[in-house]
């Protein structure tokens, strides 16, 4: 479609928003927009509705169809409210738990959404004030809830936020629920149809009582109360990054039994303006480098951040010079799964119908923990969705042990059906104890894991492509990737191609193809090496990138070989990269 033809529609799109029932403030903004000599942003404000992804309704805030406002938010609400009536209507009460983050709108977000769902007759059950998402999964699952909402944009810039809908198992919406929650929203053609005006009768308020019975199970996953006994004076920085996660994770330590917990004042403020950091990602090192700065200066034995919504994690910890370093998503899921699958060998909670999971660009160290320790193992597309409804398809059948994605996710425990900061950074904390128990560092911990299931580093670049030219050029990417795949990388020739748009592995060597057992299809392109090496490629979801994942393996057959392995392994990463064009 020509530039003029899309200009003609997003301004014929726009005078109906300024014709509409839409509030003046609003129509102010659209005005400036139409009047302005740019049409970059009127152009990106209302060439499509925003859609769900694999972490539902997210983008920047602002006026528009393809931003976050309070009538892209109330005709998400008003889709949802009507695919429940439908879906539910046998039942005499349809709930629906809310939460919110600390992002600038969250909380008006929130509100509207309950007011749209008490005037479609549906309960809302509101968080009093902001609350980790995790805590809103659980919530759905103790209170027989039929979906969920929490207004977030996890880890994005301060100018956006989000909208994540649940459904009854407690897990982010997925087909069909999620597709047909679009299409009743693209059944409403005016936003009189939407219904604003709320009933009080059917809001009801969550507060403490809540947040201690999602305490006590986040106790309940703890394997080793001896260990925390004996080193609960451990040093732990904290910080939030201004998020959601001050209001429980502290609390969540001290529960365990830890009680030397130190913050970060400035960054325990509440805000959606993330005052002291330019991004709020627990992945980026800068979002850490004041609680690295503080755990230094006392010289801490362990740093956890999370992301404004609490459901990520970072961490860092010392080196053998007692230098703190930060793990990448998959040394912190590598952790966390080697040590859960460990205590509950130990603990004899093994029946032999236990499993775990991680994402398909998740490092491959899980799956091969899992096989060496007779564990099943599943990899699921990105998103915890898809380990939500994998965790869903076993229930009562085979026992979740934990998952995790590269991205700073990671669920321990299932009575939650999303990634989990909260409970995540209190096993942490135990891992920390139970390694100074054996007289061992955390670094020193992560070396033995890869002395014992071989070394491996894992690294994510992403280009960012912004707006309708930026979708059209990421899809072209994709395009010229399937068509033109690579032979070789860094030397070695590609064995495997996966293409997930086809559900089809393709044998590079032999000539032959294999079904992929996933439930649907994705934009996804996966190349694995004879050398062991696996590049995946895929569009954000979430955000306006295209994600390069690597993961090179690597020979390392004692501790003073690590620097060595990941320096090679680093070079190897960057040869992979230019023979892909991305360096």
């Amino acid at each position: 479609m020509e530039n003029q033809d899309v200009l003609a529609l997003v301004t014929e799109k726009a005078n109906q928003w300024l014709s509409g029932n839409y509030d003046a403030e609003t129509k102010k903004q659209i005005t400036a927009l139409l009047n302005a000599d740019d049409k970059s942003e009127l152009i990106d404000s209302f060439y499509k509705d925003l859609e769900f992804g694999t972490g539902g309704l997210r983008g920047i805030m602002g006026p528009g169809s393809n931003r976050m406002n309070i009538y892209t938010v109330g005709a998400a609400t008003q889709g949802l409210a009507n695919y429940l009536n439908q879906q539910f209507s046998d039942l005499d009460e349809i709930k629906v738990c809310i939460g919110h983050d600390c992002r600038n709108n969250s909380r008006e977000f929130a509100e509207i959404s309950a007011k749209i769902l008490s005037s479609n007759g549906i309960k809302a059950l509101l968080f009093d004030d902001l609350r980790p998402t995790p805590e809103v999964s659980f919530v759905i699952r103790e209170l027989g809830c039929q979906s969920g909402i929490i207004i977030t944009a996890s880890h994005n810039p301060k100018e956006y936020n989000g909208y994540k809908a649940y459904w009854n198992d407690g897990g982010q919406m997925i087909a069909p629920h999620d597709t047909n929650v679009i299409d009743e929203v693209k059944k409403i053609k005016s936003v009189d149809e939407i219904k604003f005006q709320g009933n009080d009768s059917l809001i009801e308020v969550l507060g403490a009582d809540m947040d201690k019975k999602y305490l006590e199970k986040v106790k309940s996953i703890s394997l080793d109360t001896g260990a925390i006994e004996r080193n609960k004076d451990l040093k732990i920085i904290y910080t939030p990054i201004h998020g959601t996660g001050v209001k429980l994770i502290p609390a969540a330590l001290k529960m365990y039994g830890f009680t030397n917990i130190i913050n970060i004042p400035e960054q325990d403020v509440v805000s959606g303006d993330f005052p002291t950091v330019v991004s709020p990602n627990p992945e980026e090192p800068a979002a850490l480098k004041m609680a690295v700065d503080k755990a230094t200066e006392i010289d801490a034995d362990l740093v956890m951040a999370s992301d404004p919504d609490a459901d990520r994690l970072g961490i860092a910890c010392k080196n053998e010079k007692g230098e703190f370093i930060l793990l990448n998503g998959n040394q912190t899921a590598l952790l966390l799964t080697w040590y859960m699958v460990k205590r509950w060998k130990e603990n004899n909670l093994l029946t032999g119908k236990e499993f775990i999971v991680k994402t398909i660009v998740t490092s491959e160290l899980l799956k091969e923990i899992a096989v060496k320790n007779n564990i099943e193992y599943f990899d699921v597309y990105t998103g915890f969705k898809w380990i939500a409804d994998k965790i869903k398809s076993f229930e009562g059948e085979k026992k979740y042990i934990c998952g995790g994605e590269e991205s700073y996710g990671f669920l321990p425990g299932d009575y939650v059906r999303d990634k989990d900061a909260v409970a995540s950074c209190a096993m942490f904390a135990e891992i920390a104890a139970w390694a100074k128990d054996e007289g061992v560092s955390l670094f020193e911990l992560l070396q033995n894991i890869y002395l014992e299931y071989g070394f491996s580093k894992e690294k994510m670049i992403y280009i960012v492509r912004k707006g309708k030219s930026g979708a059209d050029e990421i899809q072209q990417i994709m395009k010229d990737m399937r068509e033109n795949p690579p032979l070789s990388l860094a030397g070695s020739k590609v064995s495997i191609i996966k293409d997930y748009a086809v559900l089809k592995a393709f044998n590079k060597i032999d000539g032959t193809d294999s079904a992929i057992d996933l439930p649907t299809t994705s934009n996804v392109l996966q190349f694995f090496t004879e050398d062991g090496s696996k590049v995946s490629v895929r569009p954000s979801g979430t955000e306006p990138k295209i994600k390069f994942y690597f993961e090179v393996r690597g020979i390392m057959s004692n501790r003073d070989e690590y620097y060595s392995a990941d320096a090679t392994a680093e070079q190897k990463i960057d040869t992979i990269a230019k023979d892909l064009n991305i360096l």
